[in-house]
This record gives C-alpha cells, structure tokens and sequence, in this order.
C-alpha cells in the first residue's frame, strides 16, 4: 500500500477518536472515503444506534461514493444489529475499493464482511496500522477475545510506594489536579472498581464529578454485603452493582437489595475474580477502572487480570513499617517476576506525576 494509503488511514483512525464519551458496546470506528485523490465523505461512530462511520461518510459523499475508496479502522459490519450491515450499503454505493485496519472479532463478522464485499467485486486490503486500531479499541477487544472488560489499575501512592499512613487514612495523597484526571479516567471508562475496605475506610461516590461525561457503572466487591445503606455510593447519581457470595447474611441482602442491584456468587473465603469480570462483561462493561484498595489490586494482579497501570505518584514521605502498600496481594517471589510494563508515559498533574502503561504479556 502506498504513502497515499497511508495518510487517509491516519485521517480514519484520528476520526475515530471524536467520539464524545464512551460508545460501548460497539467500537471507536472512523471512516475516509477518497475519489480522485479528493476526500468526498467522512464519518465517525458517534455510539449505540447512531449510524456507523461507514454510513456517516456515504451520507457525505452522496452520488461521488461510486468508484470512491474507502479507509475504515475496522472490518466493515455484515450483520444487522441495531443498525443495517455496512457491507450491503457500500456496495450498493458503488465503492470500488475497501481498506480496513483490522478484522473485526466480532463472532458474527471476523472475516465475514470483507468476504461479503470481495464476492461483490470490490478490492480489499486489510492490515494497514493495524496495531494503532488495536490499541484504540482495546476494551473491545479484550471483551470479544477473552469474555471480559479491559482492567486498568488505578492508584495513588507516596513517593515511599505506601498509599496511606500507618492510621489507615488516605485522603488526600495527591492534588487537586490530579483528581481532576482521576474523574476523566471514569468518565471514560464503562465502571469503576473497589473493595468493601475502600467503600468502609472512605465511603466514596465514585462520580463523575470534575470532568465532563457520564458516571459509570459502580462495582463494590463486598462478599459479606457489609456495605453500610448509609453509605455514599448508594445515594450518588449512577448505578451501583455490589458483587457478594451467595450465603451473605439474609438481613443484607434485605438491607441493601433496594439500594443497589446485587449480583451472586458461589460461597467461598473471596470472591472470583474472573467470573466477576465475566458477568459484568455480560452487562455490555468493556473496560473497568480499579481504584483499589490495595487488597483488591494485588488480587488481580496475582491472578494475571490487569491490563493497564495508571499511577499516581505525590512529592510525599509518609513511612512507617505498617503503613499499606499501594498494592498487596502475594506479589512475586523476586523482583525479576514481577509485572513488567510497556509503553510507559509519564505526565506531571500540578505536583503530582503519573504513569501510564500497559501490561507486557508472555
């Protein structure tokens, strides 16, 4: 493919990153159709039920579809979902030429729908950039791949690593700027996470509360339902789903079924972590934000499930032999099986700084 190829691609992939808020459960798509060297239609996927960015270019381009390119991020859909398929409308366009980024892993297409478009005769090439659509779309992926959401670790620490003082007490380690970005990361995330210590030690709302956008879902893993009714996250705007074992106390259950939709488990010491993830998966959950505590986090990454780190580091000391760790957990044997992380940038909040990595695999 040429440098031509190139440049419209790039064109798609900014696109799909207009979209305003989350847009699960579908993808962030963007789409670039090209007649004559000229850009004559564009589109981006706005969100559940509004037109694909397939649809939206052809809407722009009108009649100058026909013998157009198209440049899309991710294999054009074949099925009818809440929308038409996108392969019947490009052909029925016109277009002549299809490059997409990646197949979509979608059961219903992987494959499917560039099938579609080459038995119509059109042209398809498939592969460009397609590591930069991957990564745009991570949750989705990760959702259709392995059955659960994107798990990203949030937390803030000292620069000695303890993430409270040796009393317990949290609030607050890092500054205002920093819990600024803190309420970006809901807002773009389908639920945040916590612990029943972290809903008892803090009683937070987990809101959406100095950023724009919507409050995402709530999970509170609380085996023994030992959220209080009082408690903030019960009464703050948005869902609020508390994960706890099937032999939870009956007069709990009764206490809190009316303030919260509770989901079951298995009896056990703690809860399963993979098939908590599994069943709010189910909930169209495409990603989570853990925000602890420490309790949880080395949970999941003990048992392998975290995917993307977002520390928060304060120019503080606090000390102290019993002060908790930002993350608990087993942890490794010896330094060298620790988790290692990629793709690291390092961005300063006010005072505070923060990493942002993924997760390396294998």
């Amino acid at each position: 493919m040429s440098s031509t190829d190139l440049h419209h691609m790039h064109s798609a992939l900014a696109l799909a990153t207009r979209a305003q808020g989350r847009v699960s459960p579908n993808p962030r798509v963007g789409a670039v159709l090209v007649k004559d060297g000229q850009v004559v239609g564009q589109g981006w996927h706005r969100g559940p039920g509004t037109p694909h960015a397939e649809i939206a270019a052809l809407h722009e381009a009108g009649p100058a579809a026909k013998g157009a390119t198209l440049y899309v991020t991710l294999e054009p859909c074949r099925h009818f979902g809440r929308t038409p398929p996108c392969t019947q409308a490009l052909i029925a366009a016109g277009v002549t030429r299809v490059v997409a980024a990646i197949e979509d892993p979608n059961p219903a297409e992987q494959g499917n729908g560039i099938a579609e478009l080459r038995t119509a005769g059109i042209e398809v090439a498939v592969g460009l950039e397609a590591a930069a659509a991957e990564e745009m779309n991570r949750p989705y992926f990760t959702w259709r791949r392995e059955g659960r959401p994107l798990v990203t670790a949030k937390w803030a620490s000292a620069l000695c690593g303890h993430a409270a003082a040796r009393t317990g007490e949290s609030l607050y380690i890092t500054g205002p700027e920093a819990r600024q970005e803190v309420h970006r990361l809901r807002a773009d995330h389908d639920a945040v996470m916590v612990g029943i210590g972290t809903v008892l030690a803090d009683d937070p709302q987990l809101t959406v509360r100095d950023a724009s956008g919507e409050h995402p879902l709530r999970v509170v893993l609380d085996r023994a339902l030992r959220t209080p009714p009082e408690a903030r996250i019960l009464s703050a705007p948005g869902r609020t789903l508390i994960c706890a074992a099937e032999d939870a106390p009956a007069e709990r259950k009764a206490a809190l079924g009316d303030r919260a939709e509770l989901l079951f488990f298995p009896p056990g010491p703690e809860l399963p972590l993979s098939q908590v993830l599994a069943e709010i998966a189910r909930r169209d959950v495409l990603s989570v934000l853990v925000e602890g505590g420490p309790t949880l986090l080395g949970r999941l990454f003990d048992a392998g499930l975290v995917d993307r780190v977002q520390a928060f580091f304060a120019p503080l000391v606090i000390g102290g032999a019993g002060a908790p760790a930002a993350v608990a957990g087993l942890g490794a044997v010896r330094p060298a099986e620790g988790v290692r992380l990629r793709d690291i940038e390092w961005r300063q909040y006010g005072r505070d700084i923060c990493c942002s990595a993924n997760v390396e695999r294998g």
